[in-house]
């Protein structure tokens, strides 16, 4: 088997606070140089495998280990008396906080995309190289919604990563995890993909865009922000109350993170899509409602923004949408985070359904309006929870029906 690695996803496994000035993006910004190979793990076929040596070695040579430092200022405790003679002036005391994570090397010239929870809060950030060279790091943005960062160290020809289409990913691919587990230095690890578009709730607290591929290959902390190869994506997260490896890991896909690194390397910034409209899942109930099959897959638009791309592309009330740019939607989460990864100003089609009769209209997006609620960022200015158990029973709902 030919030596290649074809992706990389990213793991959650430890959080900082308070962040690190992030670097401008300069008049001349260019885009980076990455390299893509986009077909799928089966492209090739092969006999009997007995080392996977040759496909790990160059990737290896390409993740690295991230360190960051976090100054700590705290109140010296003192004897009550003390207390109220200093009043509000008590003494502070300074700790350093240090973190410890990986990271991808994504580009020659030294582009390296890692987790956010590893760069969060750092006021100093240190990158190792398999050879064994160190590099201060510069923060050139992070977007915490996809706990994806970027950060830059100065070097030439560094050995990098190829990526891949990671939505030709199948259950069952053969993976490995690479990073710097536990600090014991650099470790690779075997498992397949157990399972894909998993939302999980890990990044909950910031409205975030879950989109997670699950593997059992081991992943531990320090594994967040290394390289996930021959399965394409990044490590994002492990669910383990001790934060241990107990099988279950879980891995933000490269398409994600690869349109989040695009923009912040070239913008300095996150823009995504907006399209205009609120949504309801599409059941077998709603379906015969509106004389439709019952194995229609889609949504059902139940809000048009005004003066939105979807009111300029004639969308309406009622309007049953089945594809964006023929990618399949069957969910809010669908639209959201498909739409949330284009680029403003993309034109879209969309496959809908109306009065029973199909319909193909066209949107140009929007910027997603930054609001500050983070979270129905389809529909600004509405904020939506999940469905709890004691709302379903209050509200006679079944079981079968999830929503906001």
């Amino acid at each position: 088997m030919s030596p290649r690695s074809l992706t990389c996803f990213l793991a959650a496994l430890a959080s900082l606070a308070g962040p690190v000035p992030a670097a401008q993006p300069s008049a001349d910004v260019r885009k980076p140089d990455l390299h893509v190979d986009p077909s799928p793990v089966t492209a090739s076929s092969a006999g009997l495998v007995v080392s996977y040596a040759d496909m790990v070695e160059p990737v290896q040579k390409a993740v690295v280990s991230v360190y960051s430092t976090k100054i700590v200022r705290e109140r010296v405790q003192m004897n009550p008396l003390l207390r109220e003679f200093f009043g509000d002036r008590l003494p502070e005391r300074e700790s350093e906080q240090r973190g410890m994570g990986s990271g991808v090397i994504v580009t020659p010239d030294g582009y390296i995309l890692t987790n956010n929870h590893v760069i969060e809060g750092a006021d100093e950030l240190k990158v190792l190289l398999p050879d064994e060279r160190e590099f201060k790091a510069t923060l050139v943005g992070a977007d915490p919604k996809t706990d994806i960062a970027i950060i830059k160290i100065d070097a030439k020809d560094l050995p990098r990563v190829t990526l891949a289409d990671s939505d030709r990913l199948r259950v069952g691919d053969v993976v490995f995890a690479v990073g710097n587990p536990l600090g014991v230095g650099q470790t690779v690890t075997m498992g397949i993909v157990s399972a894909k578009g998993r939302s999980v709730g890990i990044l909950d607290d910031v409205a975030g865009y879950e989109d997670f591929i699950q593997t059992d290959a081991a992943i531990n902390q320090g594994n967040s922000g290394g390289a996930l190869v021959d399965a394409r994506g990044i490590n994002s997260a492990i669910i383990s109350p001790n934060r241990g490896s107990i099988g279950i890991g879980f891995a933000v896909p490269v398409n994600l993170a690869a349109s989040i690194m695009r923009s912040l390397i070239e913008t300095g910034r996150v823009s995504r899509g907006y399209l205009g409209v609120g949504v309801d899942p599409l059941t077998a109930e709603l379906s015969e409602a509106l004389g439709l099959e019952k194995n229609t897959r889609g949504v059902m638009v139940t809000v048009v923004t005004e003066d939105s791309p979807a009111e300029k592309a004639g969308l309406e009330r009622s309007d049953v949408i089945l594809s964006v740019n023929d990618r399949p939607v069957a969910s809010l989460q669908d639209l959201r985070l498909y739409v949330s990864q284009l680029a403003p100003g993309t034109e879209v089609v969309l496959k809908i359904i109306r009065d029973g009769k199909p319909r193909t209209l066209t949107a140009t997006l929007d910027a997603l309006p930054d609001d500050g609620t983070g979270t129905n960022e389809l529909l600004p200015g509405i904020e939506v929870s999940r469905l709890s158990d004691d709302q379903r029973q209050e509200l006679a709902v079944p079981g079968s029906i999830d929503g906001l």
